[in-house]
């Protein structure tokens, strides 16, 4: 019999690839089991199994408590707690009274089958104290057929408890890694991995690449995005679409890459149809896109063979965000760009022809290259930037015309010259204004002197409590508008374009001190949008 536990555990173990000690374990765990089916009443029982003979003992178990923190029925073990409640209750009721009652641990009813009073165990077992056990030897069961099915799911279970144990000590290391594994079985479109070592990964339906083919028995990689250690269900959870599988599995392909002699910035891809890629050189002989392509494209195509064909675009990273961006662009070519750093967005111009290219099936292309550069990218043709441009130069000479009440030669020249704000104005550098050739000492201090009072007069209307906030820009760029109007009619709750011109000159009077004339004219061209609409309306009929 001590030969054939030794057996057992040997055959397991190695089986398995789980300690020794784990398999006696679950075997003492079982045959103390079977001891206590042989007995009615409800015993504690240990079982020690020699490591190296394989003989074993089996002990009857009593736990030592004291004396005074027992009773005998559970009417005493009732009254006790009641009793002990009172002692720590409040004087008056806070609402707190049922917490107490679930903290305070009551004495409890003494069970002679699996504990001993410490008295008693002084006089039989000097020596013990109280919360140790009391233990006297008992007849062993046999380690037979009927033992060893009781041991049966015992040592399933340890088996499974220590496998699951092992792989999560052996990969909560590696989350970020690639790992590779073998196609198991499929199951609800999701894939399960064995990755060897009794580890297997699932790699879930959203994490599966579109419309790829897999069977069981293909070799497959993913990126390692989670370790759970739960006691049930899969453990390590893979993915197919993560960007990161692509940088490794470049890392893997080009020796560059893992000796850091070439970088990779960033990765953006839509999973099994195409991807863009960002690289640059640490060294200046070597060329990066050149490195990632490979002799004939081959790097670039194991990596796209690995993932189901995915076509990817090697991208030349520049520390120029326009330029990265005109890069990413790739194949379309960018005609012109438009920095918009406040907002993080680009303007690209294309020509006509290569828009559909540019912004790619589905919105791909451009897509994919917002995500790799990390700017809003909005792709038009060179006509539609040409009138947006127009259209803004348009706002901003009404701005400064109005606001800074300038003639359109000189909204034209803040213009060229770059400002767009009524800010910048005032607050940019003498020797910067001076610096324009058209404008003199007298012309800057006067136009940011009007530009500071714009502004001053702004903070008075927020500091007196805009009702409705701050006028739209469309009612600021009103012709005929100035600022002071502007925000005088948004503290009466007048704000946009649209609801001036629902005034009619009475109500505009009413609220404002102004000329019933002009306060027409100014009605009539807040309406203007109006009547185009109505007219493009009719015309479309």
């Amino acid at each position: 019999m001590s030969k054939e536990i030794l057996s057992v555990v040997e055959v397991v173990s190695a089986e398995k690839g789980v300690a020794e000690e784990i398999i006696f374990e679950a075997i003492e765990a079982a045959l103390a089991s079977a001891t206590r089916k042989r007995h009615p009443e409800d015993l504690d029982v240990r079982v020690s199994i020699d490591r190296e003979t394989g003989d074993y003992e089996t002990f009857r178990r009593w736990e030592i408590v004291d004396d005074a923190s027992v009773v005998f029925t559970q009417e005493e073990a009732d009254a006790a707690l009641e009793k002990l409640l009172a002692e720590v209750a409040p004087p008056e009721d806070d609402g707190t009274a049922e917490e107490d009652a679930e903290a305070v641990a009551g004495p409890s009813v003494f069970d002679p089958n699996r504990q001993i009073l410490y008295s008693d165990a002084c006089e039989r077992l000097p020596g013990l104290d109280v919360g140790d056990f009391a233990e006297e030897p008992i007849e062993s069961v046999a380690f037979g057929r009927i033992a060893a099915q009781t041991a049966k799911q015992v040592i399933v279970q340890k088996v499974r408890e220590a496998e699951r144990a092992q792989v999560i000590e052996a990969y909560e290391n590696r989350v970020g890694e690639m790992v590779t594994g073998v196609v198991k079985r499929l199951e609800r479109g999701s894939i399960i991995l064995d990755l060897g070592g009794n580890a297997e990964a699932v790699v879930n339906r959203e994490e599966v690449i579109p419309r790829e083919i897999v069977r069981p028995g293909d070799r497959l990689r993913g990126y390692l995005r989670e370790v759970r250690p739960e006691a049930r269900g899969p453990q390590l959870f893979v993915s197919r679409t993560a960007p990161e599988l692509m940088v490794s599995l470049f890392t893997l392909e080009v020796p560059e890459i893992a000796e850091r002699l070439i970088e990779i910035m960033g990765c953006a891809r839509d999973p099994g149809s195409r991807a863009k890629i960002g690289v640059r050189s640490n060294v200046a002989r070597i060329d990066p896109v050149g490195a990632c392509v490979g002799m004939r494209g081959s790097r670039v195509q194991a990596v796209s063979n690995e993932l189901a064909g995915e076509r990817v675009d090697i991208i030349l990273w520049d520390e120029n965000p326009a330029q990265y961006v005109i890069n990413a662009m790739s194949p379309a070519e960018v005609v012109s760009i438009v920095v918009d750093e406040e907002s993080r967005a680009m303007d690209v111009a294309v020509h006509e022809e290569q828009l559909s290219q540019a912004i790619g099936r589905g919105g791909q292309n451009v897509r994919l290259a917002s995500q790799l550069t990390q700017w809003q990218i909005n792709v038009m043709t060179e006509q539609q930037a040409d009138e947006k441009n127009e259209m803004e130069a348009g706002k901003f000479l009404s701005l400064f015309r109005d606001q800074l009440d300038v003639d359109e030669e000189v909204a034209l020249i803040l213009l060229q010259e770059g400002f767009t704000s009524i800010e910048e104005v005032a607050y940019v550098s003498e020797a910067e204004m001076l610096a324009i050739d058209e404008f003199d000492e007298e012309i800057c201090r006067e136009l940011q002197s009007r530009a500071r009072d714009v502004l001053l007069i702004r903070e008075i209307a927020s500091e007196e409590g805009v009702s409705s906030g701050a006028p739209a820009e469309d009612l600021l760029l009103l012709d005929g508008m100035d600022t002071e109007l502007a925000y005088g009619l948004a503290s009466k709750g007048v704000t946009t374009r649209e609801e001036l011109a629902e005034l009619s000159v009475d109500d505009f009077t009413e609220i404002m001190d102004i000329d019933p004339e002009r306060a027409g004219k100014l009605i009539m061209t807040a309406r203007a949008i109006w009547f185009e609409q109505e007219e493009a309306e009719s015309q479309s009929r």
